[in-house]
């Protein structure tokens, strides 16, 4: 994984330099972990304003905007899909007119705007993705049409209330849009793209969480279905049509293999997603996953319990293949890891953390991306060429995330940090401890430092086996650890057992 993810930032940056003649573009699938809005209504608890303010608002849109600049030379994605954008709890205060209101705030930036104490009232209801669009035309990243789920509000009272969706970007214009509900998750936010004058159907969406649950895959099932069902509707009108499938199926790309308890799944059984190129461009399949597109070491955009996990996905189906309309540009997927700034030196997510005034991060998933291609041809009967075709089926191997390259020698000491050092004004997290204190408790072991208490956070049974012992002998602790927020606890984060002396 450590080979290939130093290299990934050149690559997605390079990678539309080497390609054919004909007119090309970049998708980018991207779940932002909940970029809320700045009106302090929020279903989630560590969204609300005593956790989550204007300054954190303008961190979060500033880091994504960052983000997507880093593609195509600093032009951004054409088409960028994302999750996790907050429903708005407030639709009464929202923005009418987006290109008029971005009109009227031109030369003044979203930092500058959401660094305002207190944020003026009327910008007290401006909805999530309209602060996005706000720090992408400061990024200099212009010219996107907007497509926004239309998952309505949940009443204050409901049990299960909706708290985010799906939006899409696209510098093409859009020439439908549809929103197919499912149980349980958001809406499926379907586009009809005109591409240089080519039609091409984009489906962004993000099913019921839980991946290695059953009862949830039941769940996914259902969303599986009404995806298939709406698939199954375009292929019956034409059987050649660009279909791009892409966002957070809560699924791994090896769900049935990787938990073989599971006798149906989504993404396998019901959705029907191939890891053949070759049958795919014979017809056995009309669906493949282009996670299969990179070694098995090397597919991972998010960590669970210290592994990597493929919940994010780019589904395309067999007319991308043809040499008609569009076509996906082979082998040109990947997770677009920038070490250092998303993603840290094992190649892992950078996650949002809303400690101190502004907060920190970017989110608990890696973007991932494919270019493709406009043709000037309609001949649906030949393929394009296909350079080492995957055609391995998925076994339920799981690769843990390395930290070996973490060099634990860089790590802050905190026997030498001054007295009285607040390490929770912001400008400490996502840094590395070489911590040192006594603890509290015994359970779930804590730390204390400077009258603070910290939690402390392992993906691994045994580390966390390894600190109750430190607890046991000596009732104080010592290792390594990341600073960080979560849930607006402040904790530290041990990443691997050999963190813990």
């Amino acid at each position: 994984m450590l080979a290939r993810m130093f290299l990934c930032g050149a690559m997605f940056l390079a990678a539309t330099l080497t390609l054919s003649a004909a007119q090309p573009f970049t998708m980018v699938i991207y779940n932002v972990e909940n970029l809320h809005d700045a009106d302090g209504v929020a279903v989630y608890d560590d969204y609300q304003p005593s956790e989550y303010r204007p300054t954190h608002v303008a961190t979060k849109v500033v880091n994504i905007a960052h983000t997507l600049k880093r593609f195509r030379g600093g032009a951004g994605p054409d088409i960028v899909l994302l999750q996790e954008i907050e429903i708005d709890q407030t639709p009464q205060s929202g923005v009418a007119d987006i290109e008029g209101w971005l009109d009227q705030w031109r030369g003044t930036t979203a930092v500058q705007m959401l660094g305002q104490n207190p944020l003026p009232e009327e910008l007290v209801g401006v909805p999530a993705e309209v602060w996005l669009l706000k720090a992408l035309e400061d990024a200099g990243l212009t010219g996107y049409h907007m497509a926004v789920g239309s998952d309505p509000a949940s009443p204050p009272s409901s049990d299960s209330r909706r708290a985010i969706k799906c939006v899409t970007l696209s510098k093409f214009p859009f020439k439908a849009v549809r929103n197919h509900p499912l149980m349980s998750a958001r809406m499926i936010l379907e586009t009809e793209i005109e591409v240089e004058g080519q039609p091409m159907f984009v489906f962004n969406t993000h099913w019921k969480s839980g991946a290695s649950d059953p009862e949830m895959e039941g769940i996914r099932i259902q969303n599986a279905e009404v995806m298939r069902g709406r698939v199954d509707e375009i292929l019956a009108m034409d059987p050649a049509a660009d279909i791009i499938i892409g966002g957070d199926l809560n699924a791994q790309y090896n769900q049935k293999a990787r938990y073989p308890a599971m006798p149906r799944t989504g993404v396998d059984d019901v959705l029907k997603v191939g890891y053949s190129e070759r049958q795919l461009v014979a017809g056995e399949q009309d669906l493949y996953n282009l996670w299969f597109e990179l070694e098995p070491h090397e597919r991972g955009s998010d960590t669970f319990r210290g592994n990597w996990g493929t919940l994010m996905h780019i589904v395309v189906s067999r007319g991308l293949y043809d040499q008609a309309g569009i076509q996906y540009q082979d082998n040109s997927f990947n997770v677009a890891r920038l070490p250092g700034e998303n993603s840290d030196a094992a190649g892992a997510p950078i996650r949002w953390s809303s400690g101190g005034p502004a907060g920190f991060g970017f989110s608990d998933h890696l973007p991932i991306y494919a270019h493709f291609q406009v043709l000037q041809s309609d001949d649906t009967s030949s393929w394009m060429p296909l350079d080492q075709p995957a055609d391995r089926p998925p076994s339920g191997d799981v690769f843990a995330v390395d930290y070996s390259a973490v060099d634990l020698n860089q790590a802050i000491r905190m026997d030498a940090i001054p007295p009285q050092t607040d390490l929770r004004d912001g400008s400490w997290s996502g840094k590395l401890f070489r911590v040192s204190g006594p603890s509290v408790g015994t359970d779930r072991p804590k730390v204390r430092f400077n009258d603070e208490v910290y939690e402390i956070y392992s993906p691994q049974v045994e580390t966390r086996d390894r600190l109750a012992a430190q607890v046991v002998k000596h009732r104080a602790l010592e290792f390594y650890g990341v600073l960080g927020t979560f849930r607006g606890n402040w904790q530290f984060v041990v990443q691997d057992i050999n963190w813990v002396p």
